[in-house]
């Protein structure tokens, strides 16, 4: 199952040998460290080791757990100077995006989860609608072994938004990072066995698409996978075939609706914002907006002074806006849409080609005139261009957002509301915001997550806790029947006729139940 990211060895962010993968910062080409390609093997072991430690952590109430997890918690907001560096040269992006968008974000996820933990996995009574002689109860019990297997963008936040909650619910985790982003994953590791977690109980995997699906061969009770949608269909036909429940948070291809009374200011920082923040590789970024005629103009504008206004650069410097290109790939991906576009009428307003310098630089882009015979309006893009495609109505806007094999997230401006929520009801995605983006990203009270070809499940909200557990329902007597129960054997005349009576009784004209409602 030859799945997951590669690339060529000649790549320098992220070359590599047999047997080994080097790591290369994408600003500087400065070779960072090396991990090892881990083999089928030393997979397996290393599923072993935590299922093993499962066992213990698992016997744990869900209140110990927490207290635990908040201990990591601590550890990772006390070298939050170290991991946020680490995460800047290894991903290339600024400082303030790795510090907010990757360690703040984590140790959010962390204390959300960690308060409501022991609310959200308490035993849930269900009340029987005939049975009441019986008493039924939800008990959330954990699966075992979870693993993560985590994209390049965000190697820190994305895997925590996901071990956390597994833990939390008593299971173990193997992590499976980016052979793109390897490092932070390892020092991840090392930050958990210092502040005193069991060792065996989380581990991380190093390698390529073989490790991966590795992974998957070894056993573990339940998969999280976040990443493109190709590699997303192997990994859920690998779950498939061995019966593994699995969550896919997959690509999004991000429309932001601009209305009639829209707030031009507001719209256009937001687009830019949306568009450009980790140099556009986010899932949920601004990848098409759809503007109203009548701010169109406007809105165009003001976009392109801000875009111009954009600092890219070196991430060590803290007057940096746009970081580097993670994946060099990315960088063909831009120009090949850019080149599309513009052969098909698309106006380059601003950036359109890759910075000269030592780095994996992209200028901010922006394209005027464009529409759907494009693929930069169709396909997902995940690097820094945003098209704009001007529109007669709200109606079309939303007709046009919804032409699309994803449906991660979306975006609406309007200074009414109400109105905004009502276009929001009406665009097929996972999320939609009003009058903001990419926020709910960062929301652990909300479940995230797509629909179409943009995955199924959710990640984060409570029930994505829940999702991280075996549901047990144990169903005991309030009042015994005894051995003469009438429905059991033997079936006999009286058995049957005194069916049919409770049935016309409880169901014919409306029921009894509904009866009885009207008398009432």
């Amino acid at each position: 199952m030859g799945m997951l990211a590669t690339h060529a060895a000649a790549t320098k962010s992220n070359g590599h040998a047999n047997d080994r993968i080097k790591s290369y910062a994408p600003a500087t080409g400065e070779l960072l460290g090396e991990v090892p390609v881990m083999g089928p093997d030393a997979v397996r072991a290393a599923v072993d080791r935590a299922r093993r430690a499962q066992v213990a952590w698992g016997a744990l109430t869900v209140e110990d757990r927490c207290k635990r997890v908040l201990r990591f918690r601590d550890a990772i907001v006390d070298r939050e100077e170290e991991l946020t560096d680490l995460l800047s040269r290894e991903t290339g992006k600024p400082l303030q995006e790795a510090l907010v968008h990757e360690v703040s974000a984590t140790a959010t996820v962390a204390t959300y989860f960690a308060k409501k933990g022991p609310e959200i996995l308490a035993p849930r009574d269900v009340p029987l609608a005939l049975l009441k002689h019986r008493k039924a109860v939800l008990h959330y019990v954990p699966r075992g072994v979870v693993a993560c297997i985590t994209p390049w963008n965000f190697p820190f936040y994305m895997p925590f938004r996901d071990i956390f909650l597994a833990l939390i619910a008593g299971n173990a985790v193997v992590l499976k990072p980016s052979e793109v982003t390897p490092l932070i994953a390892l020092k991840a590791k090392d930050l958990w066995d210092q502040c005193g977690m069991p060792a065996d109980l989380f581990q991380v995997v190093t390698g390529y698409g073989p490790t991966g699906a590795a992974v998957i061969d070894a056993g573990v009770n339940f998969v999280v996978f976040t990443g493109g949608v190709a590699t997303g269909r192997r990994v859920a036909a690998a779950c498939g075939e061995r019966l593994i429940p699995c969550v896919m948070e997959l690509g999004g291809k991000a429309p932001l609706v601009v209305c009639r009374d829209a707030d031009v200011e507001l719209a256009a920082r937001g687009a830019v914002f949306g568009g450009f923040s980790n140099a556009g590789q986010v899932c949920i970024s601004v990848e098409r907006v759809y503007a109203h005629k009548d701010v169109a103009d406007a809105l165009t504008k003001r976009m392109t002074e801000l875009t111009k206004g954009l600092r890219v650069g070196d991430p060590s410097s803290r007057s940096v806006d746009v970081g580097a290109i993670i994946f060099p790939k990315q960088i063909e991906v831009a120009e090949d849409h850019i080149k599309d576009a513009v052969s098909k009428g698309a106006k380059v307003l601003a950036g359109g080609k890759r910075v000269q310098s030592t780095g994996q630089f992209f200028e901010p882009t922006l394209l005027g005139d464009c529409n759907h015979s494009m693929t930069v309006m169709t396909e997902e893009i995940f690097g820094p261009i945003v098209p704009i495609m001007k529109v007669d109505s709200d109606e079309e806007a939303v007709r046009l957002a919804n032409q699309s094999h994803l449906g991660l997230n979306a975006y609406v401006f309007t200074k009414d509301r109400d109105y905004g929520e009502r276009i929001a009801q009406r665009i097929e995605a996972g999320s939609v915001l009003v009058n903001d983006v990419l926020t709910n990203g960062g929301c652990p009270e909300t479940p995230f997550g797509g629909i179409k070809q943009s995955g199924f499940g959710r990640v984060m909200g409570d029930d994505s806790l829940r999702e991280m557990c075996d549901v047990r329902h144990v169903n005991v007597e309030r009042v015994g029947i005894g051995s003469d129960n009438p429905m059991w054997f033997p079936y006999s005349d009286k058995g049957l006729s005194l069916a049919r009576k409770a049935t016309k009784l409880l169901f014919g004209g409306g029921g009894l139940l509904k009866k009885l409602a009207n008398i009432v």
